[in-house]
């Protein structure tokens, strides 16, 4: 059993098929925006890891998709080398969360098989791991601690997957390990993806979605937003606090919209 191998009960089921869509015309569009925008960031070279370029970048991404980004009021005390973790909904929200602060992003090996995307991944300095492989866990929580040791930020899921709603799964414990070993501060971040306001399941990467049904799904939703808020910061010395305080922080008083199952290595 793996603390990162989590099979979520959210299917495309949980879907709503009701949203609106934009014209043709509009979808097109948007495609050709981000291939464009994709061109230029493999184009950009090593220079892509450079924040600046980075956060620029991720915004020219949701620009060319037609989202929106929101961002809550910041949040003082920002400390370099800090545990990034937030809820997980979707492949969007790294995106989301590299355009309000450019971090180190730890992502599921998978991601690094995936075209274009997966060449952008490596190209930032994201850190793969096999989240069904237990045997790799303390060489993944030493690589983080000392990332984090070094004075980077790194960013975490610590849901283990995917889900339909921000309070989809408890937070798992094992990367906030890394918090404590570095004495690093934990810093909650919230994403929520709405429609009018009004709070949507389109942008969720669920279950036997593939890559691409998921992009055509962003691609042709109209007046769609990604809201990203931060909290206060958090330390302490026991992870299983810290994984519980930085819940409560990211999902709120919202119940879970499931119960998680977790799968063998």
């Amino acid at each position: 059993m793996s603390p990162w191998s989590v099979a979520a009960p959210c299917t495309p089921d949980c879907l709503d098929d009701s949203t609106p869509r934009v014209p043709l015309t509009e979808t097109a569009r948007r495609y050709a925006a981000l291939t464009h925008t994709l061109i230029r960031s493999v184009a950009t070279g090593e220079r892509l890891a450079d924040p600046r370029v980075l956060r620029g970048q991720a915004r020219a991404v949701l620009h060319a998709l037609g989202v929106r980004l929101e961002t809550g009021p910041p949040v003082p005390g920002i400390t370099p080398g800090a545990l990034v973790v937030a809820n997980h909904i979707s492949w969007l929200d790294a995106v989301a969360l590299l355009a309000v602060e450019p971090v180190t992003v730890l992502a599921k090996r998978e991601v690094g098989q995936w075209p274009v995307v997966g060449t952008l991944a490596r190209r930032i300095g994201t850190r793969f791991i096999d989240r069904g492989a237990v045997r790799e866990l303390p060489d993944a929580v030493a690589e983080l601690t000392d990332l984090l040791r070094s004075g980077r930020s790194v960013l975490v899921f610590p849901q283990a997957t995917t889900w339909c709603t921000v309070a989809g799964g408890r937070f798992h414990r094992a990367a906030f390990q890394a918090a404590v070993d570095a004495g690093a501060p934990v810093r909650p971040m919230t994403v929520d993806y709405l429609q009018g306001g009004v709070p949507t399941t389109v942008a969720a990467f669920l279950g036997s979605d593939d890559f691409t049904t998921s992009l055509r799904r962003v691609a042709q939703a109209r007046a769609l937003s990604v809201r990203v808020t931060a909290h206060p910061e958090l330390r302490g010395t026991d992870r299983r606090t810290l994984a519980a305080a930085a819940a409560a922080a990211v999902c709120g008083p919202r119940p879970p919209a499931h119960t998680a199952t977790r799968v063998a290595a």
